[in-house]
């Protein structure tokens, strides 16, 4: 298939497409939100970059939206409305932002015509979707291989924007993890947290932004991963380190209880429960191997690239079996 879709999610987008099909990546010279393209990113050739005023022209199996606003400049670029004459999918990254979170209202809910598919369960059962036909299709994940190694006697943790998210990212509980071993932070605007928490200065260490490559040999040498958010979706970062074989305190909330499993660390929302594990694991760097292990071994048999791949082929077909028959069913009406 020819899929139309826009790089909004860098690391969802990396799983995505390596798939049997070919991708269509809005293009400008901008590269912003509505033309990053393939981002510089170390993709297969099948994710082919696309001028928007060239879609008009561009044979499209599908369109997957990420954005409400897509729908209107889907029509706009192509001449074509997705849900009628495009077939198409809503992919949810995220959790509901504001409001009374249980009723929610899902910004396509009731739309005919596109599913809306969430990358968790928590998420499916947060947004209210109407009579919208919604499904689950969880995180995939390039395996970046077993890199683990512990040997600095830190906690780790990948966060984008931990001062101007604060408690959704749980960048307030960093301070006491901080009294239990140094932190090491990577993420966007993490340069910003020394001016920002109460952590001496040879207690926080800074990551920063740094390449995805970069991030999988540094990571994976702290002994723990430290997942502190209070309300994500289900942060890709936590799947990797899982899979680079590091083992994970996670604060338990939203979809990490489902995500990390006992044996591979702790998930609790006690805070003094992940402390104590901490703790342990800091002093314990064979408890924390092994721990890891079990987290390597979970991720790779339950959030592997096949599976995630595979569940989208199976939607993908789906979706474009039903719209062909219901366009060929409009055309045959009188």
């Amino acid at each position: 298939m020819r899929i139309l879709i826009w790089h909004v999610h860098g690391g969802w987008m990396d799983s995505f497409v390596r798939g049997r099909h070919q991708y269509l990546l809005p293009t400008t010279g901008a590269r912003d939100g509505w033309g990053l393209g393939r981002g510089g990113r170390d993709w297969p050739d099948s994710a082919i970059e696309v001028r928007p005023e060239d879609l008009v022209r561009e044979s499209i199996d599908v369109v997957v939206l990420q954005r409400p606003d897509e729908l209107a400049e889907v029509e706009r670029l192509t001449g074509r409305m997705p849900g009628k004459d495009l077939p198409a999918i809503y992919l949810e990254h995220n959790t509901p932002k504001s409001g009374q979170v249980p009723d929610s209202l899902h910004p396509l809910a009731g739309r005919r015509g596109i599913p809306i598919v969430h990358v968790t369960h928590f998420n499916a059962l947060f947004w209210d979707c109407g009579a919208s036909r919604t499904e689950v299709i969880e995180h995939g994940i390039v395996d970046p291989g077993y890199r683990y190694t512990g040997a600095n006697a830190t906690l780790g943790l990948a966060i984008n924007e931990p001062v101007r998210r604060w408690r959704v990212t749980g960048t307030d509980l960093l301070p006491a993890f901080s009294k239990v071993a140094p932190l090491e932070v990577f993420g966007i605007g993490t340069d910003r947290l020394p001016g920002a928490v109460d952590i001496a200065g040879d207690r926080l260490l800074i990551g920063g932004d740094v390449p995805p490559g970069v991030l999988r040999d540094r990571l994976p040498r702290s002994r723990a991963y430290l997942h502190p958010f209070r309300w994500t979706s289900l942060g890709l970062a936590l799947l990797e380190a899982m899979h680079l074989g590091m083992p994970v305190i996670a604060l338990g909330a939203t979809e990490a209880f489902r995500a990390v499993p006992p044996d591979a660390g702790a998930v609790s929302s006690d805070v003094a429960e992940l402390l104590a594990t901490a703790r342990l694991l800091l002093h314990e760097p064979e408890e924390a191997r092994t721990r890891g292990l079990a987290a390597r071994d979970f991720a790779l048999r339950h959030y592997g690239l096949g599976r995630f791949l595979d569940a989208w082929d199976e939607l993908l077909t789906d979706i474009s079996d039903v719209n062909e028959k219901e366009f060929l069913t409009e055309g045959s009406t009188p």
